[in-house]
């Protein structure tokens, strides 16, 4: 699940096991279409001295764990099927159970759990995905869930906090917390090719488990969901404007429907 470089490797953030690491990627162009709207909730004051705990009580519901699963047909005939396992993030963005994440938490998956914060399981649906942006939709049967404020990512500026939530190697509801240290980076310029984003680049810590998952401003809106980072350096981290992510998630509901 890497994209290799001249000088760096980027990889992104599933946590995939079957005795050794997988992933479920590849090419697809989705075609514009109708646009859909997400719903979004009331942001709140940024006054008081915990900005970090008051966004993530605001986002953190919202945030789910997804469990992957794909069964295939050993090359070693004497060995049978082998399944390959995976670990990712995603947050619920519609209050009737549409989840937002990386195309490479899921794709090839022949099952999906979605597990709450609170605890409950829910098996989940692949509605659409978009391998080449890495962006898919996700349903499960439930309503009146909890769902993430959507920020603006056309309007983020290098050094404005960042606060990530997720799954790392399997810790759920994990924070961590940095800063917007850069935007625009073009898919060229961190060496992942075939890719036509303009990623948002953070150093708040996001390990392989948060793919999928949201960053967050200090207001505790979605600025861009994590997928990336570049392999043997620290603090290089990269997420998906959440600008670009809600344009593909509105073409593939809207393609599903």
């Amino acid at each position: 699940m890497s994209f290799t470089a001249n000088k760096s490797t980027i990889a992104t953030l599933s946590l995939l096991t079957f005795g050794a690491m997988a992933a479920f990627l590849g090419p697809q162009v989705v075609p514009a279409s109708t646009q859909v709207p997400f719903e979004s909730s009331p942001s709140f004051a940024t006054n008081d001295n915990n900005f970090v705990a008051t966004a993530v009580e605001r986002t953190g519901p919202a945030v789910v764990r997804i469990d992957s699963s794909r069964t295939f047909q050993n090359s070693d005939s004497f060995s049978g099927r082998r399944v390959a396992r995976g670990t990712g993030s995603g947050f619920i963005f519609r209050r009737d159970g549409l989840i937002l994440t990386n195309a490479h938490v899921v794709d090839g998956a022949d099952r999906v759990t979605v597990t709450l914060t609170s605890g409950r399981r829910y098996p989940g649906r692949v509605i659409g995905e978009d391998r080449r942006m890495d962006v898919a939709v996700v349903e499960i049967q439930a309503d009146n869930l909890p769902v993430v404020n959507m920020g603006n990512s056309d309007r983020l500026k290098p050094g404005e906090w960042a606060i990530a939530i997720g799954n790392p190697l399997g810790l759920d509801n994990t924070v961590t917390v940095g800063i917007i240290s850069g935007t625009g980076r073009s898919s060229r310029d961190i060496g992942a090719r075939g890719r036509n984003v303009n990623f948002i680049q953070t150093d708040a810590a996001i390990n392989p488990g948060n793919s999928g998952g949201p960053l967050l401003n200090q207001r505790g809106q979605v600025i861009g969901i994590n997928t990336a980072i570049i392999q043997g350096a620290q603090g290089l981290g990269f997420a998906i404007p959440i600008n670009q992510a809600q344009q593909i998630a509105n073409q593939l509901i809207s393609q599903a429907s």
